[in-house]
Protein backbone atom coordinates (compact mmCIF):
# COMPACT_ATOMS: atom_id res chain seq x y z
CA UNK A 1 0.00 0.00 0.00
CA UNK A 2 1.29 3.15 -0.81
CA UNK A 3 1.95 6.18 1.70
CA UNK A 4 1.39 9.40 2.03
CA UNK A 5 4.85 10.27 0.41
CA UNK A 6 4.46 8.11 -2.29
CA UNK A 7 1.25 9.91 -3.18
CA UNK A 8 3.44 12.91 -3.45
CA UNK A 9 5.51 11.67 -5.72
CA UNK A 10 5.64 13.15 -9.43
CA UNK A 11 4.88 10.82 -11.42
CA UNK A 12 8.40 11.71 -13.13
CA UNK A 13 9.44 10.92 -9.61
CA UNK A 14 8.16 7.88 -9.23
CA UNK A 15 9.07 6.52 -12.69
CA UNK A 16 12.75 7.74 -12.23
CA UNK A 17 12.60 5.67 -9.11
CA UNK A 18 11.40 2.71 -10.21
CA UNK A 19 13.77 2.64 -13.07
CA UNK A 20 16.22 2.50 -10.43
CA UNK A 21 14.55 -0.21 -8.27
CA UNK A 22 14.69 -1.82 -11.63
CA UNK A 23 17.99 -1.32 -12.70
CA UNK A 24 19.52 -2.75 -8.90
CA UNK A 25 17.33 -6.05 -9.28
CA UNK A 26 18.30 -6.38 -12.67
CA UNK A 27 22.35 -5.71 -11.45
CA UNK A 28 21.81 -8.97 -8.85
CA UNK A 29 23.90 -8.75 -5.58
CA UNK A 30 21.49 -8.40 -3.43
CA UNK A 31 20.36 -10.73 -0.63
CA UNK A 32 16.72 -12.22 -0.71
CA UNK A 33 15.50 -9.78 1.45
CA UNK A 34 17.13 -6.52 0.22
CA UNK A 35 15.52 -8.21 -3.25
CA UNK A 36 12.24 -8.23 -1.39
CA UNK A 37 12.11 -5.14 -0.29
CA UNK A 38 13.15 -4.05 -3.96
CA UNK A 39 10.36 -5.34 -5.72
CA UNK A 40 7.69 -4.23 -2.67
CA UNK A 41 9.07 -0.82 -3.63
CA UNK A 42 8.52 -1.27 -7.39
CA UNK A 43 4.97 -2.61 -7.44
CA UNK A 44 4.36 0.76 -5.05
CA UNK A 45 6.17 3.07 -7.67
CA UNK A 46 4.63 1.52 -10.58
CA UNK A 47 0.62 1.77 -8.53
CA UNK A 48 1.79 5.72 -8.19
CA UNK A 49 2.55 5.67 -12.34
CA UNK A 50 -0.27 3.60 -12.75
CA UNK A 51 -2.43 6.48 -11.19
CA UNK A 52 -0.86 9.64 -12.53
CA UNK A 53 -1.42 7.82 -16.02
CA UNK A 54 -5.37 7.05 -15.46
CA UNK A 55 -6.01 10.66 -13.89
CA UNK A 56 -4.30 12.14 -17.39
CA UNK A 57 -6.04 9.69 -19.18
CA UNK A 58 -9.47 10.80 -17.62
CA UNK A 59 -8.09 14.88 -17.90
CA UNK A 60 -8.13 14.03 -21.69
CA UNK A 61 -11.03 11.74 -22.38
CA UNK A 62 -12.82 14.87 -20.23
CA UNK A 63 -11.39 17.61 -22.37
CA UNK A 64 -11.99 15.60 -25.67
CA UNK A 65 -15.73 14.88 -24.48
CA UNK A 66 -16.04 18.25 -24.03
CA UNK A 67 -14.66 19.73 -27.05
CA UNK A 68 -17.06 17.27 -29.03
CA UNK A 69 -20.25 18.56 -27.26
CA UNK A 70 -18.89 21.84 -28.14
CA UNK A 71 -19.13 20.92 -31.78
CA UNK A 72 -21.75 19.40 -31.46
CA UNK A 73 -23.48 22.62 -30.29
CA UNK A 74 -21.95 24.62 -32.71
CA UNK A 75 -23.31 22.23 -35.76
Amino acid sequence: MTGKVDEALSYEQARDELIEVVRRLEAGGTTLEESLALWERGEELATVCRRWLEGARARLDAALAEEGGEEEDAG
